[in-house]
């Protein structure tokens, strides 16, 4: 069996309609499933946070971490830098 694995349920993993530790009979399988999850939930949840899956043994995990904030480029956007 291989398992598909939420290392951490956001709330729009929790809102959405996939469920966590989903078992399959083979690997194809688990890992197509796991590539749209991850592409699912990076295009379309709130964008607060990036999903990357990682393969150990049996188990596909979806790691989620915090979105990087984006850099204004030094400005502190009090509107005197231009």
């Amino acid at each position: 069996m291989f398992t598909i694995n939420v290392a951490k349920e956001c709330g729009c993993f929790k809102k959405s309609a996939y469920e966590n530790n989903m078992e399959f009979d083979n690997k194809d399988d688990a890992l197509i499933q796991a590539r749209l999850m991850e592409s699912h939930m990076n295009q379309k949840f709130c964008q607060k946070h990036i999903f990357y899956t990682e393969e150990i043994g049996n188990t596909f995990t979806i790691h989620v971490e915090e979105k990087p904030k984006e850099s204004s480029g030094g400005c502190c956007g009090g509107g005197h830098c231009s």
